[in-house]
């Protein structure tokens, strides 16, 4: 099987699943008890916190562990608009944004909460004036994703942060897709809450994290929960959480190396869309943006990209039409809509994306997929 679907979901990576083991067989004790063995599972919380605090840069006490990106994102924004007072309940966020954010928001409108959802501009960037048209005195918070799962734009968020420092108001941001892949930095970044996924980064599923400065005023969504501060209710999966945080040290460690092996792949597939001549349009020929390296969109012409995926898939090749969040719905994704194309085209959008273990044999095995696709398009 040749897996370029990266971006929905990655393998676990052997440190994590040996962390993973470890933990499960010799820490198994629940971290709210205060026997010994429940201080055993306490210390790899605490430890787990620093670590990615770390990798973040902000503060150990700001790390809140979920079930993962999802949840943080629900968590996250449910929990910044419980806090903040009543003249503060008006809430900003994009079209493009993960289905999480706006299933989040939808449940805050029906309580009254007032939300506006803006849109970026063709190349698909919320510029500071297009953020600055949607400010209103009672805007509380902000959520605008670090970069997008289908498209792979990036998002200027240094850029936007300070417009929103200087009003007082919060600012979220989904860094589930750019987390491990690119340097991550609260500081950097300007935001006071960010949502993280585990297995992005090559650990299991049902991990996650929420960072929330200081500063930010949350309240629970649950009442009673005293797990995580009082963010969420559960015993806390220490095994997946530490398996989670071991995998994310590793990709830090290899960082550049992954970024250097994803430009040359996505180099390497550009080249040979145009030296076989193929009719596929990738995002990466506008260079009015700042995209992740590991995610290629494209439009396959005269093929819908349902078909396309099937047709991979018959051959052994994973790769997707979007976010695995949204997959079942056959209707032009809002995240290629924003980029201004018709109906046609965003139907015709396929998702490519890299990770450790991808290679040039099986881009070379995508192509030649593709090349058989317009042949039997031609001998129909």
């Amino acid at each position: 099987m040749v897996y370029l679907d990266y971006a929905a979901s990655t393998p676990v990576s052997e440190e994590a699943l040996h962390v993973f083991q470890q933990l499960s067989k010799d820490c198994y004790g629940n971290a709210s008890s205060l026997h010994d063995a429940g201080g055993r599972a306490n210390d790899i919380l605490t430890y787990s916190r620093q670590s990615l605090a770390t990798i973040l840069e902000g503060e150990p006490d700001g790390i809140y562990f979920t079930s993962g990106g999802t949840e943080s994102n629900i968590l996250a924004i449910q929990s910044i608009m419980n806090g903040l007072p009543a003249h503060k309940q008006h809430v900003i966020t994009t079209s493009v944004e993960h289905p999480s954010v706006h299933h989040a928001l939808d449940a805050l409108h029906r309580l009254g909460v007032k939300v506006t959802i803006i849109e970026p501009n063709q190349n698909g960037i919320i510029t500071e004036d297009i953020l600055k048209k949607a400010l209103l005195p009672e805007t509380g918070l902000v959520s605008i994703q670090h970069a997008n799962s289908e498209t792979g734009i990036i998002q200027p968020l240094a850029q936007l942060a300070p417009l929103l420092k200087e009003r007082q108001i919060l600012f979220h941001t989904d860094a589930v897709q750019t987390f491990g892949k690119i340097r991550v930095s609260i500081k950097e970044l300007g935001v006071d809450a960010m949502s993280i996924s585990s297995h992005k980064v090559y650990a299991p599923k049902g991990a996650g994290a929420v960072y929330m400065a200081a500063h930010v005023p949350w309240r629970p969504l649950y009442t009673g929960a005293v797990q995580e501060n009082g963010l969420r209710p559960g015993t806390v999966n220490v095994p997946c959480i530490g398996a989670f945080v071991a995998a994310s040290e590793q990709m830090m460690l290899k960082l550049d190396e992954q970024h250097q092996l994803d430009e040359q792949l996505r180099d390497y597939f550009l080249q040979q869309l145009k030296k076989r001549q193929l009719p596929v349009r990738a995002l990466q020929d506008n260079n009015k943006r700042r995209m992740l390296p590991h995610i290629i969109g494209c439009f396959f012409e005269g093929f819908e990209g349902q078909y396309v995926m099937l047709a991979c898939n018959r051959y052994g090749i994973c790769i997707s039409t979007g976010s695995a969040c949204a997959s079942g719905y056959h209707h032009p994704s809002p995240a290629v809509k924003a980029l201004h194309v018709s109906d046609r085209d965003a139907l015709q959008f396929i998702r490519i994306s890299f990770g450790r273990l991808s290679s040039k044999d099986d881009i070379d095995q995508l192509l030649h997929t593709f090349e058989n696709l317009q042949k039997e398009k031609k001998g129909a």
